[in-house]
This record gives C-alpha cells, structure tokens and sequence, in this order.
C-alpha cells in the first residue's frame, strides 16, 4: 500500500444531514414505476411527485434547510390534504425548475403534455391553521407534446424559455415557451425508450441515453439524427448521463452484462469511452450529479449511501461515502447559487426515503470566516445568456457565471464546437474548421445583494391564471413580451476600447460575420459527409448485388 495520500481539498467533505424537524414530513411520493429522481429544487422550493387519484399531481414546498427550521414556521409535518399542483390527467413522471426563475417548474406527465407552473409564495401563507383551505396551483401553459407519454422535461442551460422534453414517440423535441404550437426542433433515430437526457453547459449539444444501449450525442437546434452514436453499458437497466462541466466529458451510469454497476467516462466531441470502472453489484439505478467543483456525486437507488469522486485527469478518485441506514427512493442537488457559502458548503441533496424528504450538505471541514475563494468557482447564474429566439436562430453564448463572493456576473468560458455527422470511424480531429476567436468577455457589474434571487419569467401570479385552454398559452405570450429578462439585451463588448466608439462596432460586424460563415461551413460539411455515406451505403448495395 503506498505511504502517500493524494492531495485534495476535498478529501474530507462529509455529509451532514439536517434534523428531522428540518425536512419535510408525510409525503404521498408517487408509485410510479417511471425512472426518474421524483424530485426537483430551485433555489426557493421543492417538487415532488405525487400519488394522486383521479389524474396526475405533485406538490410544490418550501426548500428545507439542513442549517434551520422551514421557512415562516410552516410545519415539517406536513397536513394530509395540502395544495397540490393539478393538471395532469394521467402521473405525472418529472419535474424540473428553470434555471431563471426559481419559481417556474415544468411537468412532464403520462398523458402526453407538459405543463408550466409558476408558484406564487403566498400560497404557503397560514398552511395548517384554522380555517385554512388548500387551493390547488394552476398552470399557466399546457404544451401537447405528443399522443402518448413525456417521460423526461429539462429546461435549456442558457437560453429563457426553451425547453426539452422525451416522448414516448422515441424522439426529444424542444420548445419555444413564446410560440408552443409546434416544437423548434425534433431529435429522432432512437430504437428504443429514452432513459435519460442532458445539455452541455452551453446548451448546443444535447446527449441521451436510451434502452437499445446506445449513447446518442444531437445538435440541439438543427434536429434530426444524432452526429455522433456509441455504444453504453451492456445492460438493459435504466442508465443516466451527465456532462462534467466544461471539461468537454460525459459521464455515464449504467449496468453491465452481469448486472454490475458502472461508471463510464466518455469524451464528449467524438464518443469515445475514455474509462469504465466497475462500483459494485447492488440492482439499483445510479443517479450521477456533477458539480463545479470537479466532484461527481453517484446516489443509487434503494442504497443508504452517496458516493462522490473527484475529477481529474479523465480520471476519477474516490473521496469519502455518506452513508444512511434509509434507502433513498430519488434524490435531486440544490443549485450552486443557492449554497450557505458560510457554513462552507459547496453542494447539497434532497433525498427521498420512505414519506419524507432530507436536506444533505456536503461540507469542506473549515474554520474561516472569510470567503473561501478555492472551493467556490462561479455558478451559473439566474440570468439567461439568450432569448429562445436567438438560440433557434442560430446564436450561442456561453452560460453566465455569478461570484458567491460578490454577486458579480460574467461570461463563461466560451462553448465547444459542435461535432459533425458521425463517420464510419470517428477521430479526435474535428472536421469543421476552427471557430474564430470570441471576444473577451467583460464582467458585468449587477447589483445583485442575494445571489439566489432570481429575476421574474411570468409577471402574472398564479391566482390569476386562466383555466388551461388554447388561450393560456396566448397569455403566457404576453407575459414573455412584458417580462423584463425577455428585453434585457445581452452584454455588449462596448468597453474594450476605452470608451467605445467605431473600432467596436467594426469587431462586432467582423465576429458576427465570420461566425454566420462559420456555421455556413459547417452545415456544408455535414451534408458532405451525409452525401458521402450515401455512396458507400449504395455501393455496398450494388456490391452484394454483384456478389449474389
């Protein structure tokens, strides 16, 4: 056994669980058999899938914390009749907040549609007291996705208003919130159920993982097939993606042949499995979370244990294990911006097990009371980079970044080139040409005293939402014209000069131009390489004619 320890400032985060009158008590968690985490947090609330009679529902609460009670005394034992969010006609089977707006939740559901809900916080006002009634919450736009179920509902990283959702169909199609009527993109070409779907930090990649055992990797706007496909785990059971951030990886959990679990590492332009390592043989799925700081978090279901390893190298090196004697059921981590930086906590869990639900935090053991600056890199911030327009009119931009420290917010790092059609054999070496470079970003000073605030989506509250009918999704179109993150425009680069003048305009028209041609390129490379493989599937085809 070797006498040296790798060095790691996060080699002795632990998991501190929160008391018990600090989380959320008697719950009704749904028994759908649907694989999914059946939890979701923004940073003011939790959603949680419900078991509903008469149609599909899920509650909507308070986020608990594991530092103090709920929030304006409201009961960690919850009442057994409690205002829930309706809508559905058949389970609902996921949920997930919009990075924007912390009270804006999607649904996915069995009966086909996705809705769109936005909580009001007076809606938690005098819950359990004399004379309260529970008024359920109603959705401000109804999305019909397809005739059977939507499985999997996650909003874009960096544009407002875009969503994504898996269908029954076998197909990811992706939404403009502004004009529902039909998707802006359909992603097509898989044999078999999706199980599980993920953005690039960027958002122009999309990849899937799907019970055919196949790993898919889509350009998300232009749609169609998938440009890159590979192989996944050689088990049939549920396996789950993430991207690791901007180090242009992606990680996997799957089963093998032999029901192993594993962890697999692949790299994100070309597919290409970088590592497999076996964990253990326990049966349940194994949730996979990133975070920032380098540190993926492995939740398997029906275990009492959270793993967490560290990134390095394409490598991953395990830390500690947070262990519970209380099987965990789904689990879901608290958005990066809204962490108690002064208890040094650099991630947090809501678990699931049994009729409760258990904040977790993961905390670096430090004595300090300043900002520690080495644990906590930028989180993505609550402020969108583009407007669903510009992203399906072909604009990228990276995410934007916010201090913990500060509360200022900047650009990230500029976003990969997306991968061209996939090859017979696929190398490291793109086939498109280089992207010109970005301009260099600028900090942009907000004034921003909670970081965890964030900005308005839908102006009008839930009170006085409209039965869902063709004319919501008319007034969610007002709301997106009066929200006030719809006409922000974005950060210009108007300061590189000193104080601005003709010279910038000039590098903005040069950018602009040379990425349009950029993206022109591209798109005649791919059709290329489609028209290429047509050749050699016709002349494989006229080969075994001439051979018979």
């Amino acid at each position: 056994m070797s006498r040296f320890v790798r060095a790691s400032k996060y080699r002795h985060v632990f998991g501190q669980p929160g008391k018990k009158e600090y989380g959320v008590e008697n719950l009704k968690v749904t028994n759908s058999a649907w694989d999914t985490n059946y939890i979701a947090a923004s940073g003011k609330y939790i959603s949680v899938n419900w078991n509903a009679s008469g149609g599909g529902a899920f509650a909507i609460l308070p986020l608990p914390s594991p530092f103090a009670p709920l929030p304006s005394g409201f009961p960690f034992k919850i009442p057994d009749i409690i205002p829930l969010a309706r809508g559905h006609t058949a389970p609902v089977l996921d949920t997930d907040w919009s990075p924007f707006d912390d009270s804006v939740v999607a649904s996915a559901g069995e009966d086909g549609k996705a809705l769109i809900w936005k909580v009001d916080s007076s809606a938690f006002n005098g819950w359990g007291a004399d004379g309260w009634e529970a008024n359920d919450f109603d959705p401000v736009l109804r999305i019909d996705v397809t005739p059977r179920r939507v499985g999997q509902v996650v909003w874009h990283p960096t544009a407002q208003h875009v969503l994504a959702t898996a269908t029954g169909e076998h197909t990811v199609k992706l939404w403009d919130l502004g004009s529902p009527e039909n998707a802006k993109s359909v992603l097509s070409g898989h044999g078999d159920s999706i199980q599980c779907m993920a953005f690039n930090p960027s958002g122009t990649l999309l990849v899937t993982t799907c019970r055919d055992r196949k790993i898919r990797l889509f350009d998300a706007r232009t749609g169609g097939e998938a440009v890159r496909i590979a192989e996944g785990h050689g088990g049939v059971k549920g396996a789950r993606v993430v991207w690791l951030g901007d180090h242009d990886r992606i990680a996997t959990t799957g089963f093998s042949k032999m029901s192993d679990r594993q962890v697999s590492i692949y790299e994100g332009s070309s597919l290409n499995n970088i590592k497999t390592t076996t964990i253990d043989q326990s049966s349940g799925v194994m949730m996979p979370f990133w975070s920032d700081n380098n540190i993926i978090f492995l939740a398997g279901k029906g275990d009492g244990n959270v793993r967490y390893y560290e990134y390095e190298n394409d490598l991953l090196y395990p830390l500690a294990e947070h262990k519970s004697t209380d099987p965990q059921r789904g689990m879901c981590f608290l958005p990066r911006r809204a962490l108690n930086v002064s208890e040094c906590e650099i991630a947090r869990a809501y678990k699931i097990y049994g009729s409760s639900v258990e904040p977790i935090a993961f905390i670096v053991p430090r004595k300090a009371d300043s900002f520690q600056s080495d644990i906590y890199p930028p989180a993505p911030s609550s402020e969108p980079a583009l407007t669903a327009g510009e992203f399906f009119a072909g604009k990228t931009a990276p995410p934007k970044l916010v201090s913990l420290d500060t509360g200022v917010i900047t650009s990230g790092q500029a976003p990969t080139a997306i991968p061209s059609a996939s090859v017979p054999t696929p190398t490291r070496t793109s086939t498109a040409p280089s992207p010109a470079p970005a301009l260099a970003p600028v900090a942009e000073q907000v004034i921003s005293p909670k970081v965890a605030e964030p900005a308005g989506v839908v102006t009008s509250p839930v009170s006085e939402s409209k039965p869902v009918s063709r004319s919501v999704s008319l007034s969610f179109e007002d709301n997106l014209a009066s929200s006030p993150l719809t006409t922000t425009p974005l950060p210009s680069n108007t300061n590189l000069g000193g104080g601005g003048g003709s010279g910038d305009s000039v590098l903005k028209e040069e950018n602009v131009r040379l990425t349009s041609e950029l993206r022109e390129a591209r798109e005649k490379i791919r059709n290329l390489e489609l028209a290429v493989e047509t050749y050699k599937a016709n002349a494989r085809k006229a080969a075994a004619l001439l051979d018979a």
